[in-house]
């Protein structure tokens, strides 16, 4: 039988962590695994995780639970060294702000039962606590299509490649993420993109037609132009070859 393990790269996310962890105990069926790995969080993030994880381990039927200290402040190494750790025969790799419909892991397990699939992702439906974000949603659902299609055409066409991104949550077998090198631990962001294009030499990149949500606080904080604007220089940029390293300049962490 197929195991999962989900995979949650931390900084600073005290905000978050009641979400978070109501969440992960509304999963039916519940993953095999739980792998929290914090990137030096300053906040109250690792003592509220140590005890959460003391009233969970007691309980009947709750997943084993594995709190990892990066010593990098970067969700790529953090998503690499939780992977190094997990023992499930796939891997979920789920955004702290983002939240997961109750039947995930079956959606998951049943996408990646098909032999021709390598890894895939759902649909993100950004939202805060006033509005749901639906130009932006709309638009990171249609780049997934273009950006491949414009960037690297054939892989679109011959490989069945998509672009997806974390706010999507990233799934694949665990075996093929460590045989094509995971995620690049020099590269602050486009990383997901980054593994996508590798991954896809194993079979197709798929969108699965569920919603997964994300926190808009992003667009919140710039607001709707500014973030939009930034999304696609982003984007267009690194799929011209441009340094994601100076790229990361312009992309400063929300919290």
């Amino acid at each position: 039988m197929s195991t999962i393990s989900i995979i949650i790269p931390i900084l600073n996310e005290e905000k978050m962590l009641p979400l978070i962890f109501r969440q992960l105990q509304q999963l039916c069926p519940a993953p095999d695994e739980l792998i929290l790995v914090d990137g030096g969080s300053t906040d109250q993030t690792v003592p509220l995780i140590e005890q959460y994880m003391e009233r969970e381990r007691v309980k009947v039927g709750h997943p084993p639970m594995q709190l990892l200290n990066c010593p990098v402040a970067r969700r790529s190494s953090q998503m690499n060294l939780g992977a190094r750790s997990a023992t499930g025969m796939y891997l979920c790799f789920l955004h702290a702000d983002t939240l997961l419909p109750a039947d995930a892991l079956t959606v998951i397990c049943q996408t990646l039962a098909q032999s021709g699939t390598a890894a895939g992702g759902f649909i993100s439906l950004m939202r805060g606590p006033l509005r749901t974000r639906w130009i932006t949603s709309f638009h990171n659902y249609i780049k997934t299509y273009y950006a491949p299609l414009f960037f690297r055409p054939r892989l679109f066409f011959f490989k069945g490649a998509r672009l997806l991104f974390g706010d999507q949550v990233i799934f694949c077998r665990r075996q093929q993420f460590l045989d094509c090198g995971g995620y690049a631990d020099e590269l602050p962001i486009m990383e997901e993109a980054d593994l996508l294009l590798r991954l896809v030499q194993y079979g197709r990149i798929q969108q699965v037609n569920r919603l997964v949500e994300s926190s808009d606080r992003r667009v919140a904080k710039w607001g709707f132009w500014r973030a939009n604007g930034l999304f696609l220089y982003i984007g267009f940029l690194w799929g011209m070859g441009y340094p994601a390293e100076k790229l990361k300049r312009v992309f400063e962490d929300i919290r």
